[in-house]
């Protein structure tokens, strides 16, 4: 198959057929985020999508997932996607999933009624990065939408059917008040946004963006795996929606804990009320078992 620059997808996306429809992220400014800083963005023509899609059909034969690549597929204008869908659908009789990340801003310029055409057209699944329900906090890590924004942009997504994983990341807020104000955001946005996933990551400091000269001045100061926990825990107690899949197994979080809320719940507060009260750090995942 053929990729430019490293490609990047979800962990549950990783028996999917990765198409690579766009080169980096749209907005590609956010300050954590060094997934596409080495790339200018551009959508790749339909010619040779479909050029790559016949190759995946020679060499796979049937294909039952595909995740559309790079960071903001959505970002392609309706008429293209449907193209891309139709395509896919055509070529692999089994296909019964197709996934994408996607942008708040790149979501919130799809009308409700091209969302629903896509979801009908067979997009099945989207990857929203939330990271925070903290408005000012948003801005700091400049996502480009408001928090008020970024709710509508999720439930717009839930609304024209599609199912939505919110990503959130632990640890984003640094230290202290602001940290708890983050949590509890986070769990009050996605009460109203209702996704059916919510997956936590934890904030890694990676090498030339804004945030990591941050790090390494001082100016932020990363938590400490335990503080990581407790901002978990918060988040779990603040959750009040039923039949959310909470998944924390991402390599980056010191415990990988995943459960359904409200079923699970007090299992989960337990299971990390159980390592925050004994400090055992021998019951997280260390620091060179963790990576992005």
């Amino acid at each position: 198959m053929r990729y430019e620059g490293n490609i990047f997808r979800p962990f549950s996306e990783a028996n999917s057929y990765l198409l690579q429809c766009t080169i980096g992220c749209s907005h590609n400014r956010c300050t954590f985020c060094g997934m596409y800083i080495d790339r200018k963005y551009r959508i790749r023509t339909l010619d040779e999508i479909k050029t790559d899609i016949k190759m995946a059909r020679d060499y796979y034969g049937d294909l039952e997932k595909v995740f559309l690549c790079d960071g903001d597929a959505i970002d392609i204008d309706t008429d293209t996607l449907l193209e891309i869908l139709r395509e896919l659908y055509s070529a692999f009789s089994s296909l019964r999933h197709v996934g994408s990340y996607v942008g708040p801003q790149s979501t919130l310029n799809k009308s409700a009624s091209e969302l629903k055409t896509l979801r009908e057209a067979g997009l099945t699944k989207a990857y929203l990065g939330v990271e925070t329900g903290d408005n000012e906090l948003l801005g700091e890590i400049k996502k480009g939408v408001t928090a008020e924004e970024m709710l509508k942009a999720g439930q717009r997504l839930v609304n024209a059917g599609i199912n939505l994983s919110s990503m959130v990341l632990l640890g984003i807020a640094g230290r202290g008040e602001k940290a708890r104000r983050h949590a509890v955001a986070t769990a009050e946005i996605t009460n109203k946004m209702k996704p059916r996933y919510l997956a936590a990551l934890t904030y890694t400091p990676v090498p030339n963006t804004a945030l990591f000269s941050k790090v390494e001045s001082g100016k932020f100061e990363l938590p400490d795996p335990f503080e990581t926990l407790e901002e978990m825990k918060l988040i779990f107690e603040n959750i009040t929606i039923d039949n959310l899949k909470f998944v924390g197994a991402h390599a980056s979080n010191y415990l990988p804990i995943s459960g359904t809320l409200q079923k699970d719940k007090k299992k989960m507060i337990d299971t990390v009320d159980e390592i925050l009260s004994s400090k055992n750090t021998a019951a997280l995942r260390s620091e060179k078992m963790r990576g992005l």
